[in-house]
């Protein structure tokens, strides 16, 4: 289905949980509120949303959280939406601390690729980001999921004078393996505000000094906004993905929906569409409100983000990342 700007909305992100095993500071910080569990949307609710969505010309679907993996049956929700008619292709965002652990049930469940959130290779600064000594952890499940031969991809957010020096050692992981290595501009939600942004073309012009000039790549890696290039004897790719300082919100393909099922067209907005009032309504007529809900929400997708100038829009998301979904 197309919105009012001309743009096929084909991909929904789902964030089945708010809960997370590690505590990032710009994420979910100690301390924070969470959201009732009796207020996060069922997994029978989170099917019946991906059953309007499939039914409207969505064909991918990416499971994130807070950290999926912490929510009891996440392999038995990924199966249930790979069985939806039209849904192609169903990924997974994690923080990796459990993923070699459940890989097993992913791969069984028909799981199609799987992103992994890592921000530094040095344990000291990991466990500084994420409260944790988990590192090791995240190494296993990266190295698990490229030798069960699943699509791997990293995750780095760079923080400007903390962890902005460790990116020559997350670009050499994908020299020797399979795996792209994205970098993320840091997006102004929550905690993220209070962080200076490191631009990706300040990135991708550090790499080029140490590693030689990137091959743009033409190939398809996936579903999102992620630029591509190929660097001289790598395995892997490395990805820009540049919401602040090279808007791609012309070919933006997706909707969001949160875990307390809230229907958002664009991250950088406070407004979006209650679906699970409509879920736990009893109406027998649901599944086609639903549809028109989902429908109104993409036709109506705002023509662009702002976050560049947020201080001058009165409307912007005000809420934490770990409320809306990663």
């Amino acid at each position: 289905m197309k919105d009012n700007y001309g743009r096929e909305i084909d991909y929904l992100r789902i964030s089945i949980t708010d809960r997370c095993n590690l505590r990032c500071r710009y994420c979910m910080p100690d301390g924070i509120d969470l959201i009732p569990i009796k207020d996060i949307l069922t997994y029978e609710e989170i099917l019946e949303t991906a059953e309007a969505a499939a039914s409207l010309g969505i064909r991918t679907i990416k499971i994130t959280g807070g950290e999926p993996l912490v929510r009891r049956g996440c392999p038995g929700l990924i199966r249930a939406l790979k069985q939806i008619s039209g849904i192609d292709t169903v990924t997974l965002t994690t923080n990796g601390v459990y993923l070699k652990d459940y890989l097993g049930e992913l791969l069984d469940a028909g799981l199609d690729a799987v992103n992994v959130s890592l921000d530094t290779c040095d344990p000291q600064k990991f466990h500084e980001i994420t409260g944790f000594d988990r590192l090791p952890a995240v190494m296993e499940g990266i190295s698990a999921a490229i030798e069960a031969g699943i699509r791997t991809k990293i995750n780095t957010v760079l923080i400007r004078g903390f962890n902005e020096d460790g990116w020559k050692e997350l670009t050499l992981l994908a020299k020797d393996r399979p795996l792209d290595v994205r970098f993320i501009e840091m997006m102004p939600i929550g905690e993220g505000r209070a962080y200076a942004v490191v631009s990706n073309e300040e990135m991708q012009s550090r790499i080029e000094e140490s590693f030689g000039k990137g091959t743009p790549e033409t190939g398809r890696h996936g579903y999102g906004p992620a630029v591509y290039i190929r660097l001289q004897g790598f395995q892997g790719c490395i990805g820009f993905i540049s919401a602040i300082h090279q808007k791609f919100c012309a070919s933006c393909n997706r909707i969001r929906l949160t875990s307390e099922g809230r229907l958002k067209g664009c991250l950088c907005y406070g407004s979006s569409d209650d679906l699970r009032k409509i879920l736990r309504s009893g109406r027998t007529d649901r599944a086609e409100l639903l549809k028109n809900a989902i429908a109104d929400s993409i036709r109506n997708k705002p023509e662009a983000h702002c976050f560049e100038n947020m201080e001058a829009v009165r409307d912007a998301e005000q809420h934490r990342m770990i409320a809306i979904g990663g």
